[in-house]
């Protein structure tokens, strides 16, 4: 079957030649005397062309039948057919929409002329909204796989998704230890989502690079009518990343599932440069030696702890009499007892601590959540467990070490990052002027610390 056209006039020899015309040519024709009949063949089914006269009986004209073919489909087509003596209203229609305008009589040739006209002009019209949208999708894509930051990439990426899908609600899945977590939510609350997630989770074993799962959504959640839940793969490097968990009423036209799996690959490619990234970046943070935190990240860690507002302790420690080490057994020998030093200090912290080689054979080290009273204790053990170590025992060597430590804690001592670490290097330096191998709290009346006497 050809094009569809709807041919609207109320003189019925002329809504029969012209029909006659255009069966001849090979097009799809329906007739109508007047604009209320045309409007309920319109809402019934979808023409290419409205072919329509100016004036028409009744309370709306060909120009108001325009109007309203046009607010049904945009995309319509329109030719107008007047009168020799009503080219003005033509013109309005032209200028309302309509592609082309006819007077009359209308010869056939004019008539399939007109029609293929307008066809071929709905056609581009087409081409560059597809077009246009490609470049939108490509755009997107483009700003999703560039953004580099999490918080702004996945409120980013959903919002695509979910524009793409014609949608108001989706979730990003993540896998995690055992299972899937909530990564973030689209037009959810937080409750929504993770029911979401509970509803698709039987489904997400079937997940694959390339294929999506679905599952009924759970009641009561997402906007109404929106019933199914389709999760779209989040991949990269054939490795499955996320899953982007789309609330939709129905399946999922070809064009939608085309253009989110396209957003979707460009959010795993976005994932994996933030996991390069971040690899990059905890490289960036650790001492080359030791593999223990560096200063950059002591920095860090420092700012967290402060905006945190609970109290923690620092530790600031230093190896007594290192130089002899050195001297003794070697600077390459001396190094692998700093190694070995940090991994001592690791074994008496907990996982959440941190600890950092400050420089030399000095370390710094975070106790989260502690107090003085508590970190006066974990220094102790620290000192009498490198007291009790024998080093460099898998070289025959059973190397002895002691270590001074100083220590202040937020915000009792201090509450600034400089003064905290000045206050425990301090307290540090009290125990290396005295007898070593001591633990020392800070104190505001400790003199500064003398350039180059600490060894």
């Amino acid at each position: 079957m050809g094009h569809a056209v709807l041919l609207v006039d109320d003189e019925r020899f002329a809504r029969t030649v012209y029909a006659d015309y255009l069966r001849a040519a090979g097009y799809d024709v329906e007739v109508a005397d007047g604009a209320d009949t045309a409007l309920g063949q319109l809402a019934r089914r979808r023409f290419d062309v409205l072919l329509t006269d100016v004036i028409l009986p009744g309370p709306q004209d060909g120009l108001e039948l325009l109007d309203a073919a046009k607010q049904l489909d945009p995309g319509i087509g329109v030719i107008v057919i007047t009168a020799l003596d009503k080219v003005d209203p033509a013109v309005r229609a032209m200028r309302a929409g309509a592609s082309d305008y006819l007077v009359k009589p209308v010869t056939p040739e004019q008539l399939q002329v007109a029609v293929q006209r307008c066809l071929s002009m709905r056609e581009v019209l087409a081409e560059n909204r597809s077009l246009r949208e490609h470049l939108r999708l490509f755009e997107t894509g483009q700003r999703i796989a560039g953004t580099l930051d999490r918080e702004r990439l996945v409120p980013m990426a959903l919002a695509a998704l979910s524009a793409q899908c014609v949608t108001p609600a989706c979730a990003l899945l993540e896998p995690a230890a055992g299972g899937w977590s909530l990564a973030g939510a689209h037009g959810l609350e937080r409750r929504e989502a993770e029911a979401v997630l509970e509803a698709i989770r039987p489904a997400l074993a079937a997940l694959g690079r390339e294929h999506a799962v679905e599952a009924r959504a759970p009641a009561g959640v997402g906007p109404d009518g929106h019933d199914r839940v389709v999760c779209v793969p989040v991949a990269d490097e054939g490795e499955v990343l996320g899953a982007a968990a789309v609330l939709v009423t129905g399946p999922l036209s070809e064009e939608c599932a085309e253009g989110a799996a396209f957003l979707a690959r460009h959010l795993g490619l976005a994932l994996t440069n933030l996991g390069r990234l971040r690899k990059v970046e905890h490289l960036a943070y650790l001492d080359d030696l030791t593999h223990l935190y560096n200063t950059r990240y002591l920095e860090v860690a420092l700012q967290r702890e402060l905006g945190g507002g609970r109290a923690f302790s620092v530790l600031f420690m230093d190896l007594d009499h290192f130089k002899a080490v050195n001297d003794q057994h070697g600077h390459l020998s001396g190094s692998r007892l700093l190694v070995e030093v940090g991994r001592v200090l690791r074994a008496c912290v907990r996982e959440e601590d941190v600890v950092v080689r400050y420089g030399g054979d000095e370390y710094v080290v975070i106790l989260a959540g502690i107090d003085s009273g508590g970190a006066l204790k974990v220094a102790e053990r620290i000192r009498r467990a490198i007291e009790d170590h024998r080093f460099l025992s898998h070289e025959g060597q059973r190397v002895r070490v002691t270590a001074s430590i100083g220590l202040a804690s937020y915000p009792e001592h201090a509450s600034a990052k400089a003064e905290l670490l000045d206050l425990a290097d301090r307290a540090m330096y009290r125990g290396k002027r005295s007898n070593r191998n001591v633990v020392y709290m800070a104190s505001k009346d400790l003199p500064p610390v003398p350039a180059g006497e600490r060894a």
